[in-house]
């Protein structure tokens, strides 16, 4: 593969030397650990999940402390498996409560904390044979309104530019502030759980390259099972476990959407129960969309599956998911309609809704205007989102069809949510036209922080949460990856404490019951063979 845009691994490596490292400002510097004459350094703690009676704390154990930021991955520290506990209370000069990580000794540290108090602070500390372990810092990011890109052949002056201007306000905060303040459920019984999920990239064997073969990715150690494999499994079991009604995969179950891929991403999900993608959901059902890297194809490897029109492009996605480009779909779960999108074009990263499948959209909300609906699709909708992407607007759904999306769902009261991916990190945003619709990115499942999001359905309102998946396997491909983009990756996917973890007040009374599908839930909308899709 070509070296992108002329940088090779070896200009990377002069920018991590010492003379070159001091070009780079301001560096994000980790707090120095408590106790470093242990010989170990617990670090990069990090407060992930809060409920109404949990928390989770993830952190890792290393040789040395953490390097400084930007950093190469070379410089990251070896694992020392250790033993880990949590220490809380809600006096924080009496943390009397204990709780001793399961599995044995790790490097990898994930500890849960439940049965708590709704609404209630606690103080908490985690450490690792004795050690207290540090906060993960996290620096606040800035790119240009356009987003962020390289210059053809950028020196070593113009590389430490681009990271000057990312890292221009020189602030950052703690991803674990040392308290927790639990939620409080919304009102009412627990109807049904949702989880949400998105980015598998099945077949994917490098993560983390923006464009060929830069930055510096990442890909599994020898012997251990693919990436995908080790993240999907996790998350699906978790989910299960967790107690998820159904599972909503919003795009990105391949890498290059190849037969195989499909097939393997197919069978891995379904572990978790049955693909339905209309009519209604029982449960242990899942439904799909999809994303920008399962888009119809062109070359020789695609030529055995059905043309799409006379674009010259080849689907090979319905074969395995019954699901032709541009086709929505609409199902129903215990009287919560859910209707999948299908944001992609036929090449670039980009998204679009033709006019044939938003007119099917529109009928399908016309049907029942106030019934609760859940939206996914693949790619984000908000100028929020989209002047905060690090690719820039052109990477989300265009903004025209953002802005007619918006505007449909104010006139459409039962729209009280949209879940997308693409740009692998946790953010909640929203729209000043259409103030009642939450916007919700959910982190990549297939790195880090890798994970899903429960969405949490009570007869008044919803609360949602991110974990991250909890397989030993997960867990350190997890870490790994954090050192994507010279270590700046969690500060660009891991998101805020509130965009992970909220509550909203919503009146789901009449949900709960799992009756007939309404009218209208069955997958709809033609195979797309012109207008945006071939351009």
């Amino acid at each position: 593969m070509d070296e992108c845009c002329g940088l090779t691994r070896r200009t990377f490596d002069q920018l991590s030397t010492a003379s070159a490292a001091d070009l780079v400002a301001p560096l994000v510097t980790p707090p120095e650990s408590p106790n470093g004459s242990a010989g170990f350094f617990p670090q990069d703690l990090e407060l992930v999940t809060v409920t109404d009676t949990s928390f989770v704390l993830t952190w890792f154990t290393g040789s040395s402390p953490g390097p400084a930021t930007p950093h190469l991955p070379h410089r990251e520290p070896l694992p020392v498996p250790t033993d880990g506990v949590v220490r809380y209370g809600t006096d924080p000069d009496h943390l009397d409560h204990l709780v001793t990580e399961s599995g044995g000794e790790t490097a990898y540290h994930y500890v849960e904390v439940t049965g708590l108090a709704p609404g209630t602070t606690y103080h908490y500390q985690a450490r690792s044979g004795g050690v207290a372990a540090t906060s993960r810092r996290l620096p606040e990011l800035t790119f240009p309104a356009g987003g962020l890109h390289l210059p053809g052949t950028p020196s070593d002056e113009e590389l430490d530019a681009i990271l000057r201007a990312i890292l221009s306000t020189g602030r950052s905060h703690d991803a674990s502030p040392g308290s927790v303040t639990t939620l409080v459920p919304p009102p009412g019984r627990h109807l049904f759980t949702v989880a949400l999920s998105n980015d598998l990239h099945t077949g994917e064997t490098v993560s983390g390259l923006a464009v060929a073969d830069f930055p510096p990715g990442f890909s599994q150690d020898p012997g251990l099972p693919a990436y995908p494999v080790v993240m999907g499994s996790s998350m699906v079991g978790d989910v299960a476990a967790r107690g998820a009604g159904i599972l909503v995969v919003a795009g990105d179950l391949t890498s290059e959407a190849l037969p195989a891929e499909l097939r393997d991403s197919r069978d891995l999900l379904d572990r978790f129960g049955t693909l339905t993608l209309s009519g209604a959901l029982s449960p242990g059902a899942y439904v799909v969309a999809r994303g920008n890297h399962d888009q119809p194809k062109t070359g020789p490897a695609y030529a055995a599956c059905p043309p799409v029109g006379t674009t010259g492009y080849h689907d090979c996605l319905p074969a395995v998911y019954d699901l032709p480009q541009g086709r929505l779909t609409a199902t129903e779960f215990s009287g919560l309609r859910l209707v999948g999108l299908d944001t992609t074009i036929l090449h670039g990263h980009g998204g679009a809704i033709d006019d044939a499948q938003f007119v099917a959209f529109r009928d399908v909300l016309a049907e029942d205007p106030d019934r609760p609906t859940l939206v996914f699709g693949h790619h984000p909708v908000t100028d929020e989102s989209a002047y905060t992407t690090i690719a820039g607007p052109g990477f989300d759904l265009n903004r025209a069809d953002a802005a007619r999306l918006e505007a449909l769902y104010a006139t459409t009261p039962g729209v009280f949510f949209h879940h997308a991916g693409h740009t692998h990190r946790n953010l909640r945003t929203a729209s000043p036209t259409a103030p009642g619709v939450e916007f919700l990115e959910v982190a990549a499942i297939k790195e880090y922080p890798g994970g899903f999001t429960l969405l949490r359905v009570y007869e008044g309102g919803y609360m949602a949460n991110f974990y991250k998946s909890s397989s030993a396997l997960a867990r350190q491909w997890s870490h790994t990856t954090s050192g994507e983009y010279f270590g700046l990756y969690p500060a660009y996917t891991l998101g805020g404490l509130a965009d992970r973890n909220h509550v909203v007040a919503r009146d789901f009374s009449g949900l709960g019951s799992a009756g007939p599908p309404a009218a209208g839930l069955r997958a709809t909308g033609p195979r797309a063979t012109g207008g945006r899709g071939s351009e």
